[in-house]
């Protein structure tokens, strides 16, 4: 994956053989990408590289973050529990995903009609990272780790493979996570099991 942000909108993300090609899907979406990041830059967002796409922070929190995909692009809210969406724009990754919570895009021409909407959000979510406020803790038959949690918000394909698993093999990798001290130790480790989960595999289970 990559590490240098200007690499995401000249070459793709670095996870599949269409990096650096034609066929990327950054390249099918330049000009919409590009409007997203005017925006978020704008509004003051710290540009990051994470999980190979660009991540926007803010008050040292994860705020949003970018993707390309085949039929679209879109922009994800972490947090999004908290988000209000009076415009009823925002919809779910997926039927597993709890919130709502990130603006899908089928056109390039789409973040400049929404871009007052667009920047209304991301006001918003800064104010709730501004005040330290975080949406309530869901309780779950498993204790996630948050650091889990948030790859899995940033990453749809991961987080459906992911709630495809038996309890029992979701529960190995939050064991496992949960034993180690730092969140940097677990964020490598989420990285190292991103093929047995695609796989079907428990954390313990070998490919």
């Amino acid at each position: 994956m990559i590490t240098n942000i200007e690499d995401f909108f000249t070459k793709g993300c670095g996870r599949c053989a269409k990096f650096d090609t034609p066929d990327c899907t950054t390249k099918l979406w330049a000009d919409g990408i590009a409007d997203l990041r005017r925006i978020c830059l704008d509004e003051g967002l710290v540009e990051t590289v994470k999980w190979g796409h660009p991540c926007y922070m803010h008050a040292d929190r994860n705020l949003v973050i970018m993707g390309t995909f085949l039929d679209n692009f879109r922009l994800t809210f972490f947090k999004a529990a908290l988000m209000k969406d009076p415009e009823g724009i925002m919809v779910r990754q997926g039927e597993n995903t709890q919130h709502p919570d990130m603006i899908k895009f089928t056109n390039n021409a789409g973040v400049k009609a929404l871009e007052p909407t667009i920047r209304a959000y991301i006001q918003e979510a800064k104010s709730y990272a501004d005040a330290g406020i975080v949406p309530e803790k869901v309780v779950r038959e498993v204790d996630m780790p948050d650091e889990l949690l948030e790859v899995l918000d940033a990453d749809p394909e991961l987080a459906e493979a992911f709630a495809a698993l038996t309890p029992g093999r979701q529960k190995s990798y939050a064991f496992n996570l949960n034993q180690a001290k730092s969140p940097a130790t677990r964020y490598s480790r989420i990285e190292k099991f991103r093929d047995k989960i695609f796989a079907g595999k428990g954390a313990m289970e070998r490919l």
